[in-house]
């Protein structure tokens, strides 16, 4: 070969060389970004091209899909009692994108999880059209709207979350004020307008919020449930009929300030039953304060303080502080200072109790499974921790029931069901100035002794009248009403 030509050849061997490179770049390197670069459409295009799978509770999808009639998107999402079932679904949205499990099982809903293939492939080659897989959840269609209409009732704002305690099922997750993710579900000037609507800019209710899983509250009274756990597990007291020594009024320690009680109840020196029946501050403030800081903290880590659960929707952490001084860790004992609490959370607790000291990791997502019902991963029940052992969950369940039975959660009674319940209502704003939230957490027994659910109810009612607002007035019968809708379920 002369000269010239071999260096035309090399010319275009190296040519041909960057080709490569740069198909390889593109198609290995920046496939990724690539794809996810918002300004790429075709992506966009495709995903909307075939239905989307969809969410199932009890059987039943609470999702659909419709066709379009303008722009690119064939497909657009619809949503059936939208706003009940949000806290649950999140939105997916031509234009916004998505969150929660629309977001996190976003490959099986659309039908691009590399689990999928075998299925996407059997369909190309039978000319059936492509369809996205199901989410099937672990919720309870009647305990979901028993929460969601109890919390619209009241009004305000507030949650409800519940869990059966054997396995950590979430049976129902509300939060009020809430919105219809089909109003944002498309592309177009309306969906544009109900988008800035809900931005908690323009509305301070902040509907998109969800106050089960991520918002956190002072739990107030409903953590004397933890500090009873913690004196049990660290022997300060052995059973729930022992007085305790606790002087009434108590001063905290380290300072000057009497804890108060609320009215003329018998807390002084009182046994861990009745302080809890009456929920009685200076004993539980007390036994926070002579257990110390760490052990608190650990007994509440074990509850699941601390740490962000995923059900696989991430729950934001639970607080309780440490390096706090007595008098601090008296008052977070009573579930005040900076202790704060999802719903979900609180529903842990009382699950925990009822299952004889066992807590269950809470999750949601029951199984995924392909479009003709095939099922491709399920899940398994796991064991979080073990906050109680079996002889002192037995012996808070009892304290618990005297509550429900004697005390101030009588409103979640239910005929012929032993249910174990606290009340609590927690300070808000600076120097108690705001309307305090209301909570109840309780839990089911039935003859057989098992516990089909736990529950956790939080009330928030700016408009209320203050001293109308009991966790047992306004949270408990919301409570009794998703404990008898699981129940009778169950029939």
């Amino acid at each position: 070969m002369n000269k010239p030509l071999r260096r035309i050849a090399i010319f275009c061997g190296l040519l041909v060389l960057a080709l490569l490179i740069r198909d390889n770049w593109l198609q290995y390197v920046k496939a990724d970004t690539l794809r996810e670069d918002p300004d790429n459409r075709r992506v966009l295009i495709a995903r909307y091209a075939t239905p989307r799978g969809d969410i199932i509770v009890g059987g039943n999808p609470i999702t659909g899909h419709t066709e379009t009639t303008s722009g690119d998107f064939k497909f657009k999402r619809t949503y059936k009692n939208g706003a009940m079932w949000a806290p649950v679904t999140g939105f997916v949205s031509q234009a916004y994108g998505a969150n929660q499990l629309e977001s996190i099982q976003d490959g099986i809903l659309s039908g691009t999880d590399d689990r999928l293939f075998f299925r996407n492939t059997l369909d190309m080659i039978t000319g059936k059209e492509k369809e996205g897989g199901n989410v099937v959840t672990t919720l309870n269609a009647a305990a979901q709207k028993a929460a969601y209409d109890g919390l619209k009732k009241q009004g305000g704002k507030g949650a409800v979350a519940a869990i059966e305690p054997s396995t950590g099922k979430i049976l129902a997750l509300a939060s009020f004020p809430s919105y219809d993710p089909s109003t944002i579900a498309g592309g177009g000037d309306s969906d544009a307008a109900a988008w800035k609507k809900l931005d908690k800019k323009n509305n301070p209710d902040d509907p998109m919020l969800n106050r089960a899983l991520r918002e956190v509250y002072p739990p107030g009274s409903t953590f004397k449930v933890v500090t009873a756990a913690a004196a049990l597990e660290n022997g300060l007291y052995t059973t729930a009929d022992e007085k305790t020594k606790s002087p009434d009024p108590w001063v905290m320690e380290g300072t000057t300030t009497k804890l108060p009680n609320e009215g003329n109840i018998p807390c002084e020196n009182a046994t861990l039953r009745v302080a809890l029946q009456y929920s009685c501050n200076t004993v539980f403030g007390k036994i926070g304060s002579d257990l110390g800081n760490d052990k608190m903290l650990e007994e509440a880590k074990k509850f699941g303080f601390t740490e962000e659960q995923f059900t696989p929707t991430r729950t934001s952490a639970s607080v309780f502080s440490d390096d706090m001084n007595p008098s601090q860790t008296a008052l977070s004992s009573i579930g005040q200072f900076n202790t704060a609490a999802t719903p979900l959370q609180m529903a842990m607790v009382a699950s925990a109790v009822a299952n004889n000291g066992t807590l269950m990791k809470p999750y949601m997502v029951d199984e995924l499974q392909t479009h003709n019902l095939d099922a491709l991963e399920k899940t398994d029940p796991e064991e979080l921790s073990q906050p109680l052992t079996p002889e002192n969950a037995q012996i808070l369940q009892s304290m618990m029931e005297t509550v429900v039975e004697d005390g101030t959660g009588k409103n979640a009674r239910i005929p012929n069901v032993k249910v174990g319940g606290k009340t609590g209502t927690a300070q808000h704003g600076v120097e108690n100035s705001e309307n305090p939230y209301a909570w109840f957490i309780s839990y089911a027994k039935l003859s057989d002794n098992s516990s089909p659910v736990a529950v956790a109810v939080v009330v928030e009612d700016d408009n209320a009248v203050r001293d109308d607002i009991s966790g047992g007035g306004l949270a408990a019968p919301i409570a009794k009403s998703v404990m008898e809708a699981v129940i009778d379920s169950k029939k």
